[in-house]
């Protein structure tokens, strides 16, 4: 056990101050303090020592310069046990700190709430981490708080240890020590790189909260965590129980697709993260049944997501699938009554989901393999009619939207599109004929369409063979990236068969 005497106290956030200041009063901890701090104490009616006057040295350039002094450092970091320690600080008249609460500038918010480059390189704090690094390297001797949180622990800590803490106590808030300087720091470094524009710097450093811990993984031997750069995720689930990392998955799989649709007339259903069934249309409800109708099959036990409001109606026809997950912009009062009824069906409002990250993430063994997302906005100068019949405006438009969602489809990707509706998706085949074959069996089996066909891949056709199949199944316009040593060959059998074929300057795989 080590007995606290002096707490030094330099904190950003000054709420919960008064029952943890009540809690050193009632141990006898004097109390050390600065700036702010000291002034919030003083208030509160406790006495306290000003780190000036502790330090017989001014506050200098604007405050810049507070703690950062040998009598400070010198009292957090000694050993109290080393012989040689014990006589610098008798030889330089310096004294034990026992006890350091600091929380930062608040750095992060300050990014939130301003452009400015002065006032945020102001709020870099640079006392505060370099105390908690030394109390936090000096845990067998000295306590170290961080945060507001464990101010009832520390409170406990020492009421239980009449006025001292244990090594355990005071290893684990080492941990936790170095953990939010090193998150404060690479804050900072994340708010530079984007300064300079810099997306893949030599040393990559990333900022997380724990926001959640599935139940588990993929499967239930595997371990699994949430984790966003924010305090919460900007979807609020009000009601069914706890997301799974599946329905996690599918989730953010599904909003990708649904907030990139025209806003307020997509419906998008998932399932294993893949589309099965995506629809534009200002009717709601025939948005939703429109993209159902695609494959209802895979739809079962599936996510669906709409970027616009549920009302009653629609929810009566949601009610009639089992669903694991529904997303939408809001959910009408006579809504939620209907689907709430199902006690495990998972509701998420993701009003206020958008997308900030552009990076996406793979991991495998001790490797991180990063990209950015594939968020490219598409415009007239990446398309290129190269067939002698030419498309209508309706067809492209039915081409741009199919194309739209290819990139979202796993690899190899083929998306039938009809009215701004998937007509037959085939996704994740090592064989791009094969999705081909897939796409239009689905087709087949589940719409039958009398309406005009079009047809989008993620990638150029290698051989004839694949735009073959989809022209013989109906298809009368496709669309595919370029890049092909065979592109002469797929125009040559497009204009043979009457067929309107689009390049794209942009490929989608998506692996």
């Amino acid at each position: 056990m080590k007995k606290i005497k002096t707490a030094l106290i330099s904190v950003s956030d000054k709420k919960k101050l008064k029952p943890l200041l009540n809690s050193l009063k009632k141990n006898k901890i004097k109390i050390i303090s600065s700036g702010g701090t000291y002034k919030e104490i003083k208030k509160l009616k406790f006495k306290c020592l000003e780190v000036s006057e502790f330090t017989n040295s001014p506050e200098i350039l604007e405050g810049r310069v507070k703690t950062l002094h040998p009598k400070i450092h010198a009292g957090i970091l000694n050993k109290r046990k080393n012989k040689n320690h014990l006589r610098d600080l008798k030889n330089n008249n310096f004294e034990n700190i026992d006890l350091v609460i600091v929380n930062f500038y608040p750095f992060e918010e300050t990014l939130k709430n301003t452009k400015s480059h002065k006032k945020i390189i102001e709020n870099i704090d640079v006392g505060g981490p370099t105390m908690v690094r030394s109390a936090a390297k000096n845990y067998r001797d000295v306590t170290v708080i961080t945060s507001l949180d464990q101010y009832e622990e520390l409170i406990e800590e020492l009421k239980k240890n009449k006025g001292s803490t244990s090594l355990e106590f005071r290893e684990k808030l080492s941990r936790l020590a170095f953990t939010e300087t090193a998150y404060y720091d690479s804050v900072i470094s994340d708010y530079f790189n984007k300064k300079n524009n810099v997306i893949f710097p030599k040393k990559k450093i990333f900022y997380t909260n724990l926001i959640e811990n599935p139940r588990y993984g993929e499967n239930p031997h595997q371990q699994s965590a949430i984790y966003s750069k924010n305090n919460s995720i900007k979807i609020n689930q009000i009601h069914g129980k706890q997301l799974s990392y599946n329905n996690y998955n599918d989730i953010f799989s599904a909003l990708t697709i649904s907030k990139s649709l025209p806003k307020n007339i997509g419906t998008v259903i998932v399932k294993h993260a893949n589309p099965c069934g995506v629809s534009v249309n200002s009717d709601h409800l025939m948005s939703y049944k429109s993209a159902l109708a695609c494959d209802p099959i895979s739809a079962f036990g599936g996510v669906v997501s709409c970027n616009f409001r549920i009302t009653k109606n629609l929810a009566i026809e949601l009610n009639k699938l089992f669903l694991e997950v529904i997303i939408a912009s809001g959910f009408d009062k006579d809504a939620l009554k209907l689907l709430t009824k199902k006690k495990n069906l998972r509701l998420i409002d993701a009003t206020n989901y958008s997308f900030k990250e552009m990076l996406k993430f793979v991991s495998s063994n001790e490797e991180l393999l990063i990209q950015t997302e594939d968020f490219k906005k598409f415009s007239k100068k990446d398309f290129k009619v190269v067939s002698k019949k030419k498309p209508s405006s309706k067809q492209m438009k039915n081409l741009i939207f199919a194309f739209n969602v290819c990139r979202y489809v796993k690899s190899n990707a083929i998306v039938l599109a009809s009215n701004e509706t998937t007509t037959g998706i085939g996704s994740g085949q090592p064989s791009r004929l094969d999705s081909c074959q897939i796409a239009i069996e689905k087709m087949k089996k589940f719409i039958n369409t009398k309406e005009e066909v079009v047809a989008a891949s993620d990638a150029f056709f290698p051989f004839v063979d694949g735009i073959e199949k989809l022209v013989q199944s109906g298809v009368s316009a496709v669309i595919q990236p370029s890049g092909s040593i065979r592109d002469n060959e797929i125009i040559e059998f497009a204009n043979k068969t009457d067929t309107i074929l689009v390049f794209s300057k942009t490929r989608h795989f998506r692996h």
